[in-house]
């Protein structure tokens, strides 16, 4: 009997765990499909401003562009690495993390690294080799475009004032709830887009391309570090539906054993009294 009380232990205990994760997937279902919208809606207009930017950079002398096109060596490498505040996400953390050890022991290997994180297990994971220059996981208390603006000018002080040579960010882009594309993306100095030879468009700028490039620097950035953050926001829901999705099938299906396993021995205790008791009754019988 102390057998059936341990698989009835077993039952109750994977039982609760099945009713946790259930309700945490149905959770993050529900702010997914909320956070889903938001950067669905934001990404054309993003995108498009962004292009517009590059189009606009790559006809400019680099004297009449913008210090933030300023290209110089890289000895200074500043990541802006973006995962969650919590786990029970699947691989959504971990990947970025991975990303970003690559990052520094690979492609900036014997440069400078330092890492701003956004993110408490960003945080967690790098702030003991002393490289984390600022933690900004208090973002997701309340994201909005001013909040992350604020970030954004951090950034880009750091790089007027040569505190750092490029800026990258590494984040989950968001593909659909099963899906997200880790993104290692430059956000200093600002790429010029190439420019088409065969495209010859005279335009009239009104004020000057180069007044109009730097005006529309500092809102073009904000913009792309919001929609990171967007869209590694819809990623860690989509991320933790599926993953709680799982250990919610993966529950049942070991409840379900525990439970078959459970009869089994019931039933064979049951059988082991019965022939006890048959047993006994013939010994008394004879």
């Amino acid at each position: 009997m102390a057998n059936l009380k341990e698989i009835r232990n077993r039952i109750t205990s994977v039982s609760s765990t099945m009713q946790i994760t259930s309700a945490m997937k149905m959770v993050s279902a529900a702010k997914l499909k909320k956070a889903q919208d938001a950067i669905t809606a934001m990404r054309p207009y993003s995108d498009k401003l962004t292009e517009l930017l590059q189009s606009l950079s790559a006809t400019l002398d680099a004297d009449s562009g913008s210090k933030f096109a300023e290209q110089r060596d890289v000895n200074k490498v500043l990541l802006v690495s973006i995962t969650s505040n919590r786990g029970l996400a699947g691989a959504f953390n971990s990947n970025i993390i991975k990303r970003t050890n690559r990052l520094i022991n690979e492609e900036y290997a014997g440069k400078d690294v330092s890492i701003l994180a956004i993110g408490k297990k960003t945080n967690d994971a790098f702030k003991k080799g002393n490289r984390v220059i600022a933690n900004k996981s208090e973002i997701y208390d309340d994201l909005t475009f001013d909040n992350v603006a604020e970030i954004a000018e951090l950034l880009m002080d750091k790089f007027l004032k040569e505190e750092s040579d490029k800026i990258v960010l590494v984040y989950n882009k968001f593909k659909n709830a099963a899906t997200q594309e880790i993104m290692t993306e430059q956000f200093l100095p600002i790429v010029p887009m190439e420019k088409d030879e065969d495209v010859d468009v005279d335009y009239i700028f009104e004020p000057s391309k180069a007044e109009i490039v730097k005006q529309l620097i500092p809102k073009s950035l904000k913009t792309q570090l919001f929609k990171a953050l967007r869209d590694s926001f819809a990623s860690e829901h989509g991320a933790r539906m599926t993953a709680m999705h799982k250990a919610t099938d993966n529950a049942t299906e070991l409840r379900d054993q525990l439970k078959l396993t459970y009869n089994k021995a019931r039933q064979a205790s049951i059988t082991n009294e019965i022939l006890e008791i048959v047993g006994g009754a013939e010994a008394l019988n004879n």
